[in-house]
């Protein structure tokens, strides 16, 4: 009777060789396990690190301000209000840029500012219309709301503190303005100390940055910079007088530094002026 043949390596060996194989299998694996999970929590920690409230107008600046904290890095919570202005057609431009743009949530707040006036924008004052760009850069215009960008920034700096977020954009600018004080370099610094002074987080060492990347730039180069980071400033409106349907007047202060930044910058102005 024929024998079956026999393995000549012995059993203990194949045994062992498929222990440490499974072994190191899982150890690896486990290893790896451990690895993607300490990556997760880190990418976690810094996107909520990176978080920026933007005050969105959804204007030209403030435009180009949510588009350049996203190139930073950051990401973006935009906040805009409904605050008796004139005309709700900026909320809407705003909604629409916060899209376009990403923004990880939008959120509007309503306030009523009408109940104080004093303002072009809240009251029942005439915008002024067709004045030269040496007049709008001189003195402090009717279009002024009285502790606007204070009251915004409050709100922003609340909701930066919930979201465990300390940096804040702002699209002023000290160039091709309309004068307003609550837009120059001296106040937003002024701003940024009280705010360190006033929330928990900054006491606990969360120390609050405000970011004005506009400040010193022309509204030509504000244009072009938003061009460069892929804006399309056609979803903005910057009027103070526009048609129910969001038609710019072509006569404001606003209009008029916005024509003359897409002229001086070379790009066509894509805003839909009034007829006539």
């Amino acid at each position: 009777m024929t024998m079956p043949a026999v393995s000549t390596t012995p059993p203990t060996t194949i045994s062992l060789a498929a222990i440490v194989f499974a072994v190191s299998r899982h150890v690896t694996k486990s290893a790896a396990h451990d690895t993607n999970r300490q990556l997760m929590a880190f990418d976690n920690t810094l996107a909520m690190m990176k978080r920026a409230v933007v005050l969105l107008s959804g204007g030209i600046d403030s435009t180009t301000a949510l588009a350049v904290a996203r190139q930073r890095g950051f990401e973006t919570f935009a906040l805009s209000f409904r605050y008796g202005q004139r005309h709700a057609a900026e909320v809407e431009a705003a909604r629409c840029v916060a899209r376009a743009l990403g923004a990880a949530r939008h959120e509007v707040i309503a306030i009523d500012l009408r109940a104080f006036g004093g303002s072009a924008l809240t009251a029942d004052i005439a915008v002024p219309k067709d004045r030269s760009i040496g007049d709008i850069g001189r003195g402090i215009p009717v279009t002024y709301v009285p502790a606007r960008n204070t009251i915004f920034l409050s709100y922003a700096l609340a909701w930066a503190e919930v979201l465990g977020a300390h940096d804040i954009f702002l699209g002023v600018s000290e160039i091709d303005y309309s004068g307003y004080p609550d837009c120059r370099p001296e106040y937003i610094g002024a701003y940024e100390r009280m705010a360190n002074l006033a929330t928990k987080a900054a006491v606990e060492g969360q120390k609050l940055k405000i970011h004005t990347p506009l400040i010193h730039l022309t509204k030509a180069e504000i244009i072009a910079e938003g061009i460069a980071l892929g804006v399309d400033f056609s979803l903005t409106l910057s009027c103070y007088d526009p048609t129910p349907d969001g038609a710019a007047c072509g006569r404001c202060d606003a209009c008029l530094l916005r024509r003359k930044g897409f002229e001086h910058a070379g790009v066509a102005d894509p805003t839909r002026y009034r007829a006539g």
